[in-house]
């Protein structure tokens, strides 16, 4: 793997990785910077005590339009990946939820009404300079490439001062928000750990404390022994419908070694994993009559605590039954956070695993 970075004219960074060397002198492109820079915040709820990202500048951000900010051959003011072709590039976000002019500074109270600056980093992955595929239909080759970037990142951005979890997702679809049909993804370094990976670690912490060992691990090996819900499987990794699965379209994705994120595995394991990750996305193209739209996140150990108790895993899901057909939250889901399950784990395992692979 061949890694090239270089500095945009607006300040930002931008990292390629190439499968062979030889990639030339980049010659940034001369797109003006944003017109007013980027403004993030964030604002604590005092009802829960939840951190909400306040980041209104990012309905500016780029759309579907004539012309794709990820395609090397769009006009020079408007790509963000100058150089000519390449196999994934990396960029900083042009307009981020987190950093920007408002990532300095001091929290501004600690009573009911608190906020604090938004430091952090929020980054694009862009899988391929083709811009009519996907992830699911790149070669292992690539798939590989993407894995590794995304690790290479996490341990870049884990360094950081007031980073404390990257996540690394995708939205796939502009049903599910992707807001261009370039194959993409995005990798976010946050000053806090989000509630629901909280929520996790909190609980993997409590399964440690009272001698029970990894709780993933324990759900792991259940999975593998029960079966039923697994719907691939390969040496180094397993793939399965959660037991209580939340969406119509959810497949979790776990490394069978207890290793606590991407940055941390063997070559070996990130080989195993591009094929089994690329057949994952291709069932979800595959199982209906035409490709479900999706999301997919990485969860890995937190920057700096607790990081032994972490277990390295995908979530990958939909919120689409078929044609037309949609999972939408209701009040009750979103008002009070009681999630309704209207789906068969079983029986979505059992179209997963039917789905072909090979297409």
């Amino acid at each position: 793997m061949h890694r090239t970075s270089a500095t945009l004219t607006d300040g930002r960074s931008i990292h390629y990785y190439d499968e062979r060397p030889g990639r030339p002198r980049v010659d940034v492109p001369r797109r003006p910077a944003p017109a007013a820079a980027p403004v993030s915040s964030l604002r604590r709820d005092p009802t829960t005590g939840e951190w909400v990202l306040m980041a209104p500048h990012r309905r500016r951000r780029s759309a579907l339009g004539p012309h794709c900010p990820l395609c090397t051959d769009s006009p020079r003011d408007v790509t963000e990946v100058p150089g000519g072709p390449y196999d994934v590039a990396v960029f900083d976000n042009r307009f981020p939820a987190l950093g920007g002019a408002a990532a300095t500074g001091a929290a501004d109270g600690t009573g009911l009404l608190a906020s604090a600056p938004a430091p952090g980093r929020c980054e694009v992955i862009s899988y391929a300079s083709d811009h009519g595929t996907t992830l699911a239909r790149l070669p292992l080759s690539r798939v590989r490439t993407v894995i590794h970037a995304w690790a290479d990142r996490t341990e870049e951005l884990n360094r950081l001062d007031g980073v404390e979890q990257v996540v690394c997702f995708e939205n796939s679809g502009a049903q599910v928000g992707a807001s261009l049909e370039h194959p993409h993804g995005q990798i976010y370094a946050y000053p806090w750990i989000p509630d629901r990976f909280r929520l996790m670690h909190e609980t993997a912490r409590r399964e440690h404390e009272a001698g029970e060992g990894c709780v993933f691990c324990r759900v792991l090996q259940t999975e593998e022994d029960v079966e039923r819900r697994v719907v691939a499987r390969s040496a180094h990794w397993t793939a399965f419908v959660p037991f209580a699965a939340r969406w119509p379209y959810e497949v979790h994705l776990y490394a069978r070694r207890h290793v606590p994120d991407l940055a941390a595995l063997e070559e070996e394991e990130r080989a195993d994993l591009a094929d089994l990750y690329r057949s994952v996305l291709r069932r979800f193209e595959t199982v209906l009559d035409r490709p479900l739209p999706f999301m997919a996140v990485w969860v890995q150990a937190p920057a700096r605590q607790d990081r032994e108790l972490a277990h390295l895993r995908a979530q990958v899901f939909s919120d689409h039954w078929g044609s037309g057909a949609v999972k939408r939250m209701a009040a009750g889901e979103l008002g009070a956070g009681a999630f309704v399950s209207e789906t068969d784990p079983e029986r979505v395992a059992e179209a997963l695993r039917r789905a072909p692979v090979t297409t």
